[in-house]
């Protein structure tokens, strides 16, 4: 099936040919597609079916809750509780994992909410979710009458009491919502007006300067409506539509159309790397790969309550620099430590005679490196080694660079020998990841990435040996990648002081953030 490009930009964010992939079929009417982003498995709603199920690649579709009080919307918070809009009950709802159900939203003024329909976090807490009547309905909810007499968006904040944010009669069915990358804007669509509406998000959370963003979204020939929507990383606007899912860009242009062979309700990214579109439609659930990945959730750098909280307070969209200090999120930060290993630093090892050993002593790496681990760890970083490690005779080495051709010729970074094992001091510790390579960049045919998207890490602090090669190596594509590469040049070495401070003074000023140790250390808090 082909997608629709209207404008070159659609094709930056999706392949034209990309493939609809059915994961699931046989369902009454699917919604709240949500991916876990530790667990990796897609939750998703049944309202008519009155169930909730999940899918995984290994496990396929398996039913996890009935009744399920013909659940639609869903999305976690920061702390991987699950956050459900109710039809059956006129409640939104916060499941936590032990089974703890905690009501939400229920009254509004001392009558029952109609039934809320979709919802969003945003990164300070505060939760937002529509409230059309459909829930009230035969088939989608239970038919009864409804108290209010219209139908609104809310705020509702821990502790607190739903607040009205929206004039209230604004609109005829409020429905999907969804932040901008740096939730200045909230857009929420009509499926009977058939358009999407911003409104400016102020600094107490309410909602200001409402205005027709997209209209005209229906049409005689093909089923669908403004139902789900969600904003990409760039601030594209992906909404449920005819004919399946219509993207806007940022200025209110529609780019193209995602085609589906059903009538699309929901949709969802998910997958080891956020780069799975999940659809959720009349009968089945898709999958359709992106090159362009979802605005960072706050559910997306979160643990499971039981495993920690998250930091308090909206995440940066950056490295913040203030007044020459740095700041940083420690749950959105991974330390790689990379080829710190014996062959390539020590005195004795394969690279000896390169100079590598005097350059690593005169820069103190394995000390500041383990200092800075050691504080990392505290803060709840994730660390990350990255070893170099080839079998004996080195099988699958490609000679194709001298770098290559040495590491064999030196029968250098063999397993299990001295030489590839960590050098004294940085060896992993309880709860560390390892990963193997066998290229220079950490990224290449290794499973970091998909470390780092499931701890939600997006802020890269990038030590290890050596500088003008592998940290260098791995900034770059590090850069490429969107992440934030932090670099402290006192945590790299190489062979000698020059190529050090070519690779830090030049090559890596225009893809990293260049700093030192003690610097992360204040900025992690």
């Amino acid at each position: 099936m082909t997608h629709v490009t209207l404008r070159s930009e659609f094709e930056t964010l999706i392949d034209p040919y990309a493939p609809v992939a059915q994961v699931g079929t046989g369902f009454d009417f699917t919604e709240g597609p949500i991916w876990h982003p530790v667990d990796h498995y897609l939750l998703f709603s049944d309202m008519p079916g009155d169930v909730r199920r999940r899918w995984d690649a290994r496990r396929g579709v398996a039913e996890v809750k009935r009744p399920s009080n013909k659940c639609n919307g869903m999305t976690y918070d920061a702390e991987l509780n699950l956050i459900v809009c109710e039809h059956a009950t006129s409640s939104l709802i916060r499941e936590r994992p032990d089974g703890r159900r905690e009501v939400l939203a229920s009254h509004f003024g001392g009558q029952e909410l109609n039934s809320p329909n979709d919802v969003c976090v945003h990164s300070s807490g505060a939760i937002y979710f529509s409230d059309p009547w459909y829930g009230r309905m035969p088939v989608y909810g239970v038919e009864r009458p409804r108290q209010l007499g219209y139908q609104g968006v809310y705020r509702v904040v821990p502790g607190g009491e739903p607040k009205l944010v929206v004039d209230r009669n604004l609109f005829d069915q409020p429905n999907g919502l969804c932040f901008s990358p740096d939730e200045t804007l909230l857009y929420v669509n009509d499926t009977v007006q058939a358009l999407i509406r911003v409104f400016d998000v102020n600094a107490d959370g309410t909602l200001s300067n409402a205005r027709v963003f997209a209209s005209g979204i229906r049409s005689e020939l093909e089923a669908g409506l403004p139902d789900g929507m969600k904003c990409d990383q760039h601030g594209d606007v992906w909404v449920t539509a005819p004919g399946g899912v219509w993207v806007y860009s940022p200025r209110g242009e529609l780019l193209g159309k995602l085609r589906v062979p059903e009538m699309v309700a929901n949709l969802a990214w998910g997958g080891p790397d956020f780069r799975t579109l999940y659809l959720t439609s009349t009968h089945s659930v898709y999958a359709i790969p992106t090159k362009a990945g979802p605005r960072h959730e706050p559910y997306m750098s979160g643990r499971r309550s039981s495993g920690g909280a998250p930091s308090a307070g909206p995440a940066a969209a950056a490295p913040i620099l203030a007044d020459g200090e740095m700041r940083l999120d420690p749950n959105r930060c991974a330390m790689i430590i990379q080829d710190l290993q014996n062959d390539v630093i020590m005195d004795g090892g394969a690279f000896a005679e390169s100079g590598a050993p005097g350059h690593a002593k005169q820069q103190h790496v394995v000390e500041n490196v383990r200092r800075l681990a050691e504080t990392a760890r505290a803060r709840g970083v994730a660390i990350v080694h990255v070893w170099f490690v080839v079998e004996p005779g080195a099988p699958g080495v490609t000679l194709n660079a001298p770098l290559f051709e040495g590491l064999v010729d030196s029968k250098a970074m063999v397993r299990g020998s001295w030489g590839a094992a960590p050098v004294s001091g940085l060896e992993p510790r309880p709860g560390d990841f390892v990963v193997e390579k066998m290229r220079m960049s950490a990224w290449e045919g290794t499973r970091l990435e998909t470390i780092l998207k499931a701890t939600g890490r997006d802020m890269i602090i990038n030590t290890g040996a050596w500088t003008n090669m592998s940290v260098e190596h791995t900034a770059r594509t590090g850069a490429d990648k969107g992440y934030f590469m932090i670099v402290p040049e006192d945590c790299c070495s190489t062979m000698n002081a020059d190529w050090h401070s070519a690779s830090i003074n030049f090559a890596m000023q225009n893809v990293a953030i260049v700093t030192r140790a003690d610097a992360v250390i204040r900025a992690l808090g």
